[in-house]
Formats: structure tokens, C-alpha cells, sequence
């Protein structure tokens, strides 16, 4: 028997996923194999909750601990292991499970981790744990992405909208899309030194934000490195086709977009500026210091043989 807990983050997503959340208790119980797994279920009560559960199963030595929620409740409970690791006494590091129950899912979707909650589960009963990469931004975890410039903007305003869903994040979008100024960057580090006018810059370590948008259609998440994508100040003149490549998994081939690879940089900003990490708003000093710690995190994925 392996131990296994979900940490259930009860306000992420739509108010139906909200509501769903309410009866998966009882769907996990008759779903996941219990003959393989011993499962803890408990509900977080306020931001960084999941956190500090994360953090105690992984000292306790729990198999794996699932994510039920967003990339924001992601983030959290990969966060908790990544320090429970540390700190524990037992062997192997604690897995990290995936139920996605947020807005974008893009962590979840990016491993091919079913989006119907009891699909999900039932690739629990039938997963094994692989070795990925985190980033670390000025020393903040991110599995997904992190970046500055619109996309930040839009993070700001949609954690801050009352209601969730894609037609929310649309509706952001096409509200500030054509006042916004984009600022100029410099990178430096990993043999690059790069200064760029750019409407936006995404260090990702997954292929995309979310909803399916492929930022970074060929980033991997066991390569060691981030895909940096920068999307030109002129990127406007384009978004039409912008955004039918960015869904089609094409955006890299854009002249509107430059892409670069590395292991760490460093970012200098004009000035502080709204900066996301998987999505979530985050204050960030003017430059900010980013990085890849390669297989630093186990999670479970549909098993392969």
C-alpha cells in the first residue's frame, strides 16, 4: 500500500468545477485502486494552505500528493514538496499527482493529464513517477512559466476579476491589448546578452500558459533548460495571426516572435513591472535572476510500458 493525499483547493475554477469539487471525496473513494493506494483527503482554507500540507506529507514521507486545482494550487503543492524533500528523512522524494480543476490547467496539460477529474484518477491507478524540471525566479518556484509584459498585465487583471474561465482571460486581453506600452530588456547570462523591445517575455519550462496556448510549442519539461520567447513590440500589427498560431502550436514560427535557450539568465527591466508565475501576479524587484533546476521534481504520469 502507498500512501497518497490530495490537497483540494475549493475556489479555483469555474463555479461548476467549484461545485464538482464538493462530491470529489466520495469520487476519489470509489475510484482510485484501493488495493495500491491509501488516501488522505483534506481542503485548503486560505493561500499557501496547500503549501504547508505539501510540505508535512512530504516530511512524513508520503508516495505522492495530488494537486486538485489550477497551476496556481500546482505550484503550491510543488512547492511544499520541494521543501518537505529537504527536510525529510526517507529516501525517495514525494510525487507530485495532478487533478486539474483550475482555469488554464497548462501543467497538467502539457504531461497529457486527462482534464475529467475521474480520468484523471483513474491514470493515478495506472502511473509512474518521472523526473522534470522547475524554474526558480529571484528564488519563486515555477513549474509552468513565469514572464514580464503583457501577459503579466493580464495575470494582474484576471486574479483580480470575479469571475474565471477563458471568456474572462478574452476579455482582459482585448481590453488592454491596444494600450499597452511595451518596455525595453536586456538578458544576459548562458552565453547570451540580448537587449530586446519586447510586448512580452515567457521563460518557459512547460509548452504553454494554459487553455491549450502553446507559448513555447517545443519546450520540455526534462531538457535542463527554459525556452525564452519574446514577442516583438510590433506584435500588434500581427495578433490575428498570432493568435491562430499560438492555439495551433506554431506561434515559434512567427517573425513576431524570437525564441532562445538557457539553462539561467538574468533579467534587466527598465523598471518594476507586473511579472507571473504560473499565471499568478507576483511583486518582483526590477531585475530579476532565472533559473532551471533540472530534475528537482518527481510527478506521475499516465505509465508508459
Amino acid at each position: 500500500m502507498k500512501n497518497i493525499a490530495f490537497i483540494i483547493n475549493p475556489i479555483s475554477g469555474s463555479t461548476e468545477t467549484r461545485n464538482a469539487k464538493r462530491k470529489l471525496p466520495k469520487l476519489i473513494m470509489q475510484t482510485l485502486d484501493s488495493e495500491q493506494w491509501l488516501p488522505n483527503i483534506a481542503f485548503t482554507d486560505y493561500p499557501g494552505h496547500a503549501v504547508e500540507l505539501a510540505h508535512q506529507y512530504a516530511r512524513m514521507g508520503f508516495d505522492a500528493v495530488v494537486a486538485v486545482g489550477g497551476d496556481g494550487t500546482v505550484n503550491e503543492v510543488a512547492r511544499g514538496l520541494v521543501s518537505g524533500s529537504r527536510f525529510s528523512d526517507h529516501g525517495s522524494q514525494t510525487a507530485l499527482g495532478i487533478l486539474p480543476m483550475g482555469s488554464g490547467n497548462g501543467f497538467a496539460r502539457h504531461l497529457n493529464i486527462p482534464i475529467r477529474p475521474q480520468k484523471a484518477i483513474e491514470m493515478l491507478n495506472h502511473s509512474e513517477p518521472i523526473s522534470v524540471d522547475y524554474g526558480l525566479a529571484n528564488g519563486k518556484l515555477f513549474v509552468s512559466t513565469c514572464g514580464t509584459g503583457f501577459d503579466a498585465v493580464i495575470a494582474d487583471h484576471f486574479a483580480g476579476s470575479n469571475k474565471r474561465g477563458f471568456s474572462t482571460y478574452l476579455q482582459n486581453i482585448l481590453h488592454d491589448v491596444f494600450s499597452y506600452t511595451p518596455q525595453t530588456y536586456h538578458l544576459v547570462g548562458d552565453g547570451l546578452d540580448v537587449t530586446h523591445k519586447a510586448f512580452l517575455i515567457t521563460f518557459a519550462n512547460a509548452n504553454q500558459w494554459g487553455y491549450e496556448a502553446l507559448i513555447a510549442p517545443k519546450a520540455s519539461v526534462q531538457d535542463g533548460k527554459m525556452d525564452i520567447m519574446l514577442m516583438s513590440s510590433h506584435a500588434i500589427l500581427g495578433s490575428a495571426s498570432l493568435a491562430l498560431r499560438l492555439f495551433a502550436g506554431s506561434i515559434d514560427d512567427s517573425h513576431f516572435m524570437d525564441t532562445l535557450r538557457a539553462k539561467e539568465v538574468t533579467l534587466e527591466r527598465e523598471s518594476a513591472a507586473p511579472f507571473h508565475i504560473d499565471g499568478d501576479p507576483v511583486e518582483m524587484d526590477k531585475d530579476i535572476h532565472i533559473k532551471i533546476v533540472a530534475d528537482g521534481l518527481k510527478v506521475l504520469v499516465e505509465k508508459r510500458f
